[in-house]
């Protein structure tokens, strides 16, 4: 049995440990708020966008499909992987780095290249496959034109025909308690496929659709990875906040085990230090 100086040790270190754990949680849910808004504020840009992109190519010509929207035979793939660069964040970032390795080992190894934003997913990439493409700074004062140099070269790869295909594996952000790994399409894009119904259209481009379609497609492919990483911080937010408080939860019940066990350690010595005082008692009473 533990003496009662080590006992009281570790409940004073578990003590120390929840209000670490009670702290971050707190800034996390703090983060958690402005990323959310700032996902929530995309959302219906983004959805927008696309839907201007499917109206204008709804009756388009299939030798006027965009140079993004080309489908071709499948060579060479790239992944673009988003974590966080910080841990203590449960399941988040080794969830993404399980979805890569699956995604990996569908295409082949040899058939695809990998970038990484964030230091978790690049130090796994690192230590399995070698060391791929690193973008964890975009999180050093994170904007929308950091991510847009970003996207408009891997763009430039899949235009030239160094990619056939571009995918995102990021954690999808649902609610607090909740993300989702996705592994969603980026290049090419999928346009909406031509029926009776979207056949002919109403409206009237200014300036014409095949201009109009050069300056949105870009555009949506942008902000596409731009909501990703948004999508992906939130989620990281989240996930840190449920851990610590889960974290905090089983200190708390650790420190009342260990303050009934401290209890009853501290009871058992009185009663023999009482029974020690009680027998000496009776032997100097009986010599």
């Amino acid at each position: 049995m533990a003496n009662l100086k080590e006992i009281r040790g570790r409940i004073a270190s578990i003590a120390s440990t929840m209000q670490i754990t009670s702290a971050m949680k707190m800034v996390s849910a703090a983060k958690l708020k402005k990323a959310q808004d700032a996902v929530t504020m995309l959302r219906p840009y983004s959805e927008k966008l696309q839907e201007l992109i499917e109206r204008a190519s709804a009756s388009l010509p299939e030798e006027n499909t965009p140079v993004y929207a080309r489908q071709r035979d499948v060579q060479k793939v790239l992944y673009i992987a988003i974590t966080s660069n910080r841990g203590l964040a449960g399941v988040f970032n080794s969830a993404v780095v399980k979805e890569l390795n699956q995604n990996l080992n569908k295409v082949g190894g040899d058939a695809a290249d990998i970038i990484t934003i964030g230091k978790k997913v690049y130090d796994a990439v690192r230590r399995s496959r070698g060391v791929p493409q690193n973008a964890s700074d975009l999180y050093d004062n994170l904007s929308f034109s950091k991510v847009s140099k970003l996207t408009s070269s891997v763009m430039r790869d899949f235009r030239e025909g160094k990619y056939d295909e571009v995918y995102l594996v990021y954690n999808k952000f649902i609610n607090a308690a909740t993300q989702e790994v996705v592994t969603e399409q980026l290049l090419p894009i999928r346009m909406p496929e031509k029926t009776d119904e979207n056949s002919e259209s109403d409206y009237i481009f200014e300036p014409d659709r095949d201009e109009l379609l050069e300056t949105l497609i870009p555009k949506s492919i942008k902000t596409q990875v731009f909501r990703a990483v948004l999508d992906s911080l939130a989620s990281e937010h989240g996930a840190r906040m449920t851990a610590m408080h889960k974290a905090t939860d089983n200190a708390k019940a650790l420190r009342s085990e260990l303050v009934i066990y401290y209890n009853k350690a501290r009871q058992a010595a009185i009663t023999n230090e009482i029974l020690e005082i009680v027998s000496g008692a009776e032997a100097l009473k009986n010599s």
